[in-house]
């Protein structure tokens, strides 16, 4: 029987109409979430992301800016918009949107992000409150986004192997610390596997939960899943494809069709992963306007997940 599909859309629009209904109550209380994106040049794929987390911010009520730099901002006045975006009190989550200009170090720009407003939950206060267990950080959307879908489909974690092919500090290396937590969504014993690991389906296919986030399309077949596991794709893709309209066509990671018939549960390429990654970045923002509530003195009912 093939496997169910885990319905990113339909999971990632539950958490956007949560994320609406606590900025509603932020709001009443004095507090409206801002959320600042800064966008340096013109790369295509990044002012469409940009546009989209903006229509996002928009539908969920949350203020939102885009800091549009020219692609010769140095690295100096790129960390210079970055502080003035901590200084402002209207702004509680402050997003860089990657690539950035050679010329600019990105590490030295996200270092420069207030951990409270990294929202993206890549700064190295938050990287370090994720590995140690401490729950006021901010974890990395993707890896988020995967925890919560897994959460919300039901999936038993506990005392689980967690299979993760993938060692970026975007998804694989949070997603390893995310999983391995003293958490209901986490205590899994958790491998992980990179572009050096020898026999690669010897180790996918003990898992019961394969999340793989290679940036290789295909790479992990039918024959390489454990049969009744859950498989999380986080691949995206293009492959020619001359049936398309564009000539190219996106895939993930895994081999959708073979993979489909073993395991029990799949996300599909598109429509999986993708949309959880912008809905967990809104939630992190309500989240650090609703501790700013906190702060004050004022009750902390609106608080999401803290």
């Amino acid at each position: 029987m093939p496997a169910e599909l885990i319905d990113g859309v339909a999971v990632a629009r539950s958490i956007r109409a949560d994320v609406a209904r606590e900025t509603a109550i932020l709001v009443e209380r004095g507090v409206h979430p801002g959320l600042a994106v800064i966008l340096v040049g013109e790369n295509p794929a990044s002012a469409v992301y940009v546009r989209s987390k903006r229509k996002a911010c928009d539908e969920a009520g949350i203020h939102s800016v885009t800091v549009h730099l020219p692609v010769t901002t140095t690295g100096a006045e790129l960390v210079g918009a970055v502080a003035e975006l901590n200084a402002d009190p209207k702004v509680h989550g402050i997003l860089v949107q990657m690539p950035l200009p050679d010329q600019i170090d990105a590490d030295a720009v996200i270092r420069s992000i207030d951990p409270a407003k990294d929202v993206d939950g890549f700064h190295p206060v938050n990287v370090g409150k994720l590995l140690i267990g401490e729950r006021d950080g901010f974890v990395p959307c993707t890896p988020a986004g995967i925890q919560e879908m897994l959460q919300r489909s039901g999936v038993v974690t506990t005392g689980r192997e967690c299979v993760i092919v993938g060692r970026s500090n975007i998804v694989g290396k949070p997603m390893a610390a995310l999983m391995i937590q003293d958490t209901p969504a986490g205590n899994c014993t958790v491998t992980v596997c990179n572009s050096r690991t020898r026999n690669l389906g010897a180790h996918t296919r003990r898992a019961d939960i394969l999340i793989v986030a290679a940036g290789r399309a295909r790479l992990v077949t039918g024959d390489m899943i454990k049969p009744g596991a859950v498989v999380i794709d986080v691949g995206m893709n293009s492959i020619p494809d001359a049936t398309a309209s564009r000539g190219v066509r996106l895939v993930g990671d895994v081999d959708f069709d073979s993979a489909r018939e073993v395991a029990s549960l799949i996300t599909p390429v598109p429509g999986g992963v993708g949309p959880m990654t912008i809905a967990m970045l809104l939630m992190n923002t309500v989240r650090s306007a609703a501790r700013t509530l906190s702060a004050s003195g004022a009750s902390p009912e609106a608080l999401i997940g803290a």
